[in-house]
Parts: structure tokens; C-alpha cells; sequence
């Protein structure tokens, strides 16, 4: 009998992102395709111990895995949902929805003078439809600013029909009257064609157009139409979609790596006629000591040389550089008679895929890691290789941060079973030391720790594990002396010559047992995930004891951003709040605010 689906594993790791979720059975069929702004909270509610309609509770019993695409907004995941229900048409999107029937936005072609409205359910009226949209809020904004650019009516035909005098609309400049004849039929012909080319995504060509004419109205010295043109020319440009599921063009493949402690994946993003069908998640199995370039170039020429059957793009985009890369492209070329151009540095929708697809694969290895069936399996395989009876079922590691004796923090990270227990992960926030002594610093986070376990606080862990080489353990070798610990396995973990990952020398209890693990090994691969989390947690707790004690935010962190650009930022985004809201792009539009210094604010912002 198959094990049911671990949602509780599964949701401790999920992102919080929007993006697309696939649910599929036993047998890897997809039942369900759904979006969420929040994949953690959508994907909770499915979870919750009662309350499911019995339709959802039936979908819910079939789930065996569950598989999911970030975005970077919500409208990005509606277009990616609509594409993959589209295309596989699974069973359950028959019985269940994320929302009701998507928004459309119409425009007639039967009226002389045609309208712009809302339209929902079956495309029954002759005319043409623009969507979907996410919600009726955003297509209701898209419809207001074509009004205010535009002037294209927006009213039902029977009120249309009855007008003798103009509305309050064409008072206040959002409908020119056509109604009653104060609008020539052919400018408002023109003004419905510039709406569509809006609708159609061809914002950029629409610039362009009413560029021109506002410079040929200027030279023939009609200042108020260029000003009018002006004014449609700055609406356009604040509000031109950044959407990157779709705007680019080609066939193109993009392929992201993302390498961690114990392995890899790969992500395949998938876009034809440059729009963006779906993305699929690779795990290779590889020794640790490989590069990120080394993985990638391997599995692309497994991928496209594989199989000669396999569809073939003209342009793969990839996120690290390797040297086989032309050759790899060269042999495509011979085998099948037409090799795709490879690209790492790209721009605009292209680059916006390619970061799509490094995050994506970030996230679904990190969900793989924390997968409880595979931290089990690497807690018995380093059981075995300390030589224990049976897998050891908590462990805890201790690391120190600092910066130069300022804000000394030392972190605790629990592991077991179930992967990384977060809600057991503590803080201690070390006085009394000499400003830079990490051995003093460790001896009295373990004295603090091991002393409420003996008071019956807490749980013991099978190992405890410190971050450093033979002084930190003696130091932990000492404090366990003094409070006669005498249960709990020590291992001490010092990086190599090279501080390489796979190069780690270990210590078990003494200094004297010194020992190494190969690079493959899953018992390795744990050890080091459990360090890595320990020195994010200690720098984390680090920063903001720091930042309390200087009085000071985020943003003082940043290089480059001083007193001026600060407040510049805030007033710009409203305060602290709105501006951690912001992607990167947005951050970018503030005054003063480069790409690259906007990429390097939203990384302080959002750092763990």
C-alpha cells in the first residue's frame, strides 16, 4: 500500500511566493493545475483537518505529489495555469476552481461606434476578447486607464442609443460623445485601434506611433494636440506591462542549476513562440565535488543528445558558463542537423525567464532537501557511518557570529526525522566575553543549552555538532566534562585547506578521532546541510541584534544608499512596508535607483 502524501513535510518547505501548483497521483497523472499569490497559505488550506467540500476532499485523497512553478506575480501565474489546464486538461479543474470564470475584456464590432466592457462566461457576442485576467480589480484598472487615454465609450448600447446630450463622461475627459455626433467616426476609429494594440500587449509599438504623431502635431504648431499626445505618451509608459510569461519571442529553452549539500537540480523552463508552456524539475545524482557548470553541461548533453525525437529549440538560455558549451551546441549541430545558440547573459524578458528558472530550481531543491522520506534516509546513512546502532532521530548544531566582537550571537539549529525543526531552533545572544573570542562565545551557549536540559527543559539530541575545528571542540569537550554529560555523541566540523565543501574534516568526541567521509556520501551531505543552516541562522540573529543596537534599518546596510536615497526611497514607496513589498524591477523605477543597486536592496531586504 502507498504511503500517504506527507503535507506536513511538504509545507514546511514551500515557498510563499505566487506560482502554479500540479497535484498528481500514484501514478504521476495530474488531477489538478491551480494558482495562488501564496502557495504556502493556498496549498494549506487543503490540508486543514476539517471543513473541505466533499469534492476537494476526494481530490485530496488521491494526492501522491505535488509540484510547483514560482512567478513573479499572480497575473504571470493565471497565464501559466491557463496554459497547462489548457494543455492537459486535467479532471478535477472540471470540479474545481481557484476563483470563478476568469474576466475577459471586450470590444464589439458590430457598432458603428464600438464599446469597451467587462465580459465573463461563454464568447457568445461578436467582437474580440483580451485576457484573461487575474481579478475584476485588475481588468477594471486596464479598462480605466484606456479611458482616461483613450476616450473609448464604456457604456451599455441601450444607454448609448437614448443620449441626447453628452454624459458626465465626456465632461471630465473620459469619453469624447460619440453618442451625439461630437466625435468624428474616423478618430474614434483610430482611438480604437491604439486600445487594441494596448490590449494586444504592443505597448511599446503604441509609444512609438503616438510619439510620432505628437512631434508631427508640434511642427505644424498644434501644441494642444501635442500636449494631448504627451499626456497618452506618459500614461502608456507608467503603466507598459513587465510580464514575463509572455512579450518575448522564439523557441527557447531555459536552464538553471541551483547546487546545495547534498545535490542538485535542475530546472527546464519551456517557451514556444515566446510564451512560456510550463517548466519540469531534474534531481542528477552527483558527487558533491562538481561544479555548477559541470552538472549543467552534462545534463544538456544527456537532455538534446539523448534523444533525437526530442523538440528542439533555437536559442537555449542557461545561468552559468562552462567551456563544452560550443561544443555541446556543435554536436547538437551534427546529430541533428541544426544546433540552438547558447546564451548566459541576456536581457529584459529573457533575463526575466533565466531568473525564473535559477529560482525555481532553488526552490524545488531546497523543497527535495527538507523531503522527509530523504532526511530520513540521510540520518541512517550517518548513523552507519558513526558507527551507531540505529539512525540517530535529533541533532543539534551550534555556530557563532560576530562582526569583530560587536553583537555576538550564537544560533541552534535542530534537525531530525522530518528534516530542519524550526520552531525548536534557538538564539543565544552572548555577553561577558572578550569581543572576538568565538571559544568563550561557544562555551557559554553550551553551558546555557546543556544546563536547562539537565534542568528538564528541552529535548536531548542523539549528536550535538559544533562549527570548527579541534579548539572548538575541546572547549565543547569541556563543558560536557563540567556538567558530566556522558549520552550525547560530539562531532566537531573543520572546513578543509581549501574551505571547499566535500573537504570537511570531522572529529567524533575527541580530537584524537579525527575522520572524513567521502564527497557522495549522504551522511556528509546532511552534515554540512545542518552547518550551512546554523551559520544562516547565527548571521541572521547577528544582524539584527546589530541593527537594534545601532538604532538603525535595513537599508543602512546597503552600500551606496545614503540619507538622501533613503528617504527619496521611502517617500517614494510610502515607508519600509511598501518598499519590502517591491520586486526588484519596481524598486528600479524610483528616482535615482540603478538596476543593479535595486537588485542589491531587495537582496538586503530579503535576506533570511
Amino acid at each position: 500500500m502507498d504511503s500517504p502524501f506527507d503535507s506536513a513535510g511538504f509545507l514546511a518547505s514551500c515557498s510563499s511566493h505566487p506560482g502554479v501548483y500540479r497535484m498528481l497521483d500514484a501514478d504521476g497523472k495530474l488531477l489538478y493545475v491551480g494558482k495562488a499569490a501564496n502557495l504556502k497559505k493556498r496549498l494549506a488550506s487543503y490540508f486543514r483537518k476539517s471543513g473541505l467540500a466533499p469534492k476537494t476532499a476526494a481530490l485530496v485523497a488521491r494526492i501522491a505529489q505535488i509540484e510547483v512553478t514560482l512567478t513573479a506575480n499572480e497575473t504571470e501565474a493565471l497565464l501559466l495555469e491557463q496554459t497547462l489546464i489548457k494543455a492537459s486538461r486535467p479532471p478535477y479543474n472540471i470540479l474545481l476552481r481557484d476563483d470563478k470564470s476568469y474576466p475577459y475584456v471586450f470590444l464589439s464590432s458590430d457598432d458603428a461606434f464600438p464599446r469597451l466592457g467587462i465580459h465573463r462566461g461563454a464568447k457568445k457576442q461578436k467582437g474580440r476578447y483580451f485576457g484573461p485576467y487575474p481579478s475584476a480589480l485588475a481588468i477594471r484598472e486596464s479598462l480605466n486607464l484606456l479611458q482616461k487615454t483613450f476616450q473609448v465609450r464604456q457604456c451599455e448600447d441601450s444607454y448609448f442609443n437614448n443620449r441626447t446630450r453628452p454624459c458626465l463622461q465626456y465632461q471630465i475627459k473620459r469619453c469624447k460623445a460619440p453618442c451625439v455626433g461630437l466625435v468624428s467616426a474616423e478618430e474614434y476609429a483610430e482611438d480604437v485601434r491604439h486600445s487594441a494594440m494596448f490590449l494586444e500587449g504592443r505597448s511599446n509599438l503604441l509609444s512609438d506611433e503616438l510619439t510620432r504623431s505628437m512631434e508631427q502635431a508640434a511642427a505644424a504648431l498644434d501644441f494642444e494636440r501635442a500636449a494631448e499626445l504627451r499626456d497618452r505618451i506618459a500614461l502608456l509608459r507608467r503603466v507598459q506591462d513587465q510580464q514575463s510569461m509572455e512579450g518575448g519571442s522564439g523557441d527557447v529553452d531555459v536552464a538553471a542549476v541551483a547546487v546545495s549539500p547534498g545535490g542538485a537540480c535542475i530546472n527546464l523552463i519551456t517557451v514556444r513562440g515566446g510564451r512560456v508552456l510550463g517548466s519540469k524539475s531534474f534531481y542528477p545524482q552527483i558527487g558533491i565535488e562538481q561544479e555548477a557548470g559541470d552538472i549543467l553541461s552534462a545534463f544538456l548533453a544527456h537532455h538534446y543528445l539523448g534523444s533525437s525525437e526530442r523538440d528542439l529549440p533555437d536559442e537555449l538560455i542557461v545561468n552559468c558558463d562552462h567551456a563544452d558549451l560550443p561544443t555541446l551546441s556543435a554536436a547538437i549541430a551534427t546529430l541533428r542537423g541544426r544546433g540552438p545558440s547558447i546564451s548566459l547573459r541576456v536581457r529584459g524578458t529573457r533575463a526575466r525567464w533565466q531568473q525564473l528558472a535559477a529560482t525555481n530550481a532553488e526552490q524545488a531543491l531546497s523543497a527535495r532537501l527538507a523531503n522527509r522520506a530523504h532526511a530520513a534516509a540521510r540520518l541512517a546513512a550517518l548513523g552507519e557511518a558513526l558507527g551507531l546502532p540505529q539512525a540517530p532521530q535529533r541533532l543539534e548544531c551550534f555556530d557563532i557570529s560576530h562582526s569583530s566582537g560587536e553583537a555576538t550571537v550564537a544560533s541552534c539549529v535542530v534537525f531530525g526525522p522530518e528534516g530542519p525543526l524550526k520552531s525548536e531552533y534557538r538564539r543565544f545572544n552572548i555577553e561577558g566575553v572578550t569581543a572576538g573570542d568565538d571559544y568563550a562565545a561557544m562555551q557559554q551557549a553550551l553551558t546555557r543549552r546543556l544546563r536547562r536540559l539537565k534542568d528538564g527543559d528541552g529535548k536531548q539530541p542523539d549528536i550535538l555538532l559544533v562549527d570548527g575545528g579541534k579548539g572548538q571542540l575541546n572547549m565543547a569537550r569541556e563543558v560536557f566534562d563540567t556538567l558530566g554529560v556522558t549520552d550525547i555523541l560530539l562531532l566537531g566540523v573543520a572546513k578543509g585547506e581549501t574551505r571547499k565543501p566535500g573537504l570537511e574534516t570531522l572529529y567524533l568526541n575527541e580530537a584524537s578521532h579525527e575522520f572524513t567521509l567521502p564527497g557522495h556520501s549522504p551522511a556528509l551531505h546532511l552534515i554540512q546541510q545542518i552547518r550551512d543552516e546554523a551559520h544562516r541562522f547565527a548571521i541572521t540573529g547577528h544582524r539584527a541584534r546589530r541593527s537594534k543596537a545601532r538604532n538603525t534599518s535595513r537599508l543602512e546596510e546597503v552600500p551606496g544608499v545614503g540619507p538622501k536615497r533613503r528617504r527619496d526611497l521611502l517617500k517614494h514607496f510610502g515607508g519600509l512596508q511598501e518598499l519590502g513589498r517591491a520586486s526588484s524591477d519596481e524598486i528600479a523605477k524610483a528616482p535615482g535607483i540603478s538596476k543593479k543597486l535595486a537588485e542589491l536592496i531587495y537582496a538586503v531586504l530579503h535576506s533570511e
